[in-house]
């Protein structure tokens, strides 16, 4: 989607960089409407023309009277998600199982030490900044750490799909197909211990660390 102004393009560049390089992680929030004008020297349309751009290329949801969220580290087809929704949740968990897994055993091979260093400082962040409970829910796909690790695969067709497969996944959560399978604590020592098979560029290891975290990440809400 083109935006208008010359500034409005900047503005644009800049939300995008910051999402991109994940300064900002998906599922935080981005600062405020003022907030962003101040930090950014533009004016409140400006920076509503920008928002709505990239939410509209699915990288941004705004959600009112509570903010707008990071939800890709890219564009994200429309068409891709629209067709992936029509699944059921089984059938889309286990598609996001297969990406998952294949993702894990090629990063595990060809991660560099660019890559690692971003999947540590994904796990350091503070909870506050990449959960945003909404209504006592979660109410969110999986984060910065499941992206970094897609993206360390070094295959583009598969992140591309990923995203597509993760904003129908956010529709299935918020719809009730899809509920969260075990506690957070669990999630974060999944993620440790994969984080820990990929710096050892253990394969088989890292295949079975994430198996077992999809297993029990998200599930059908009949198994909830």
């Amino acid at each position: 989607m083109q935006v208008g102004s010359d500034r409005a393009r900047r503005t644009l560049a800049y939300l995008r960089h910051q999402i991109s390089s994940g300064e900002w992680p998906i599922n935080s929030k981005i600062p405020t409407e003022t907030e962003l004008m101040q930090l950014i020297g533009v004016g409140k349309t400006t920076v509503r023309e920008a928002v709505r751009a990239l939410a509209s290329m699915g990288m941004l949801e705004p959600m009112p009277g509570i903010g707008t969220f990071v939800r890709s580290r890219m564009p994200v087809s429309s068409v891709l998600t629209d067709y992936l929704s029509e699944f059921s949740a089984t059938d889309l968990l286990g598609y996001r199982r297969a990406l998952e897994l294949e993702a894990a055993q090629l990063a595990a091979r060809q991660r560099t030490d660019e890559q690692l260093a971003a999947m540590r400082q994904a796990l350091e962040r503070p909870a506050t900044q990449a959960d945003q409970p909404l209504g006592g829910r979660r109410a969110k796909a999986p984060g910065q750490f499941h992206f970094l690790v897609m993206e360390a695969s070094g295959n583009a067709l598969m992140v591309g799909l990923y995203a597509g497969v993760i904003q129908a996944l956010r529709h299935a959560i918020a719809t009730g197909a899809v509920a969260e399978g075990t506690d957070v604590a669990s999630l974060q020592r999944d993620h440790r211990e994969l984080l820990a098979a990929l710096e050892a560029g253990d394969v088989v290891r890292a295949a079975h660390v994430m198996a077992q975290h999809i297993e029990n990440d998200l599930v059908p809400a009949e198994q909830s």
